[in-house]
């Protein structure tokens, strides 16, 4: 699994951020900034949960 963002189509909601802060930060303007784009296997329910939760549908999910 490969977490992709789109920082043109982030609003910067925060959401991802939040639930799966060893995944996701927010620049200065509060665009997404992905962490790690490879979550280990712990990481890969965070990282679908920040997918459902973006708002702008700003964070995708590429499988192996």
């Amino acid at each position: 699994m490969q977490i992709v963002a789109d920082r043109e189509t982030c609003t910067a909601a925060g959401q991802c951020a939040s639930v799966a802060a060893a995944l996701f930060d927010q620049d200065d303007d509060g665009v997404v900034v992905v962490l790690k784009d490879e979550p280990s296997e712990a990481e890969e329910a965070q990282a679908r949960r920040a997918v459902s939760l973006c708002p702008a549908r700003a964070i995708t999910i590429a499988e192996d």
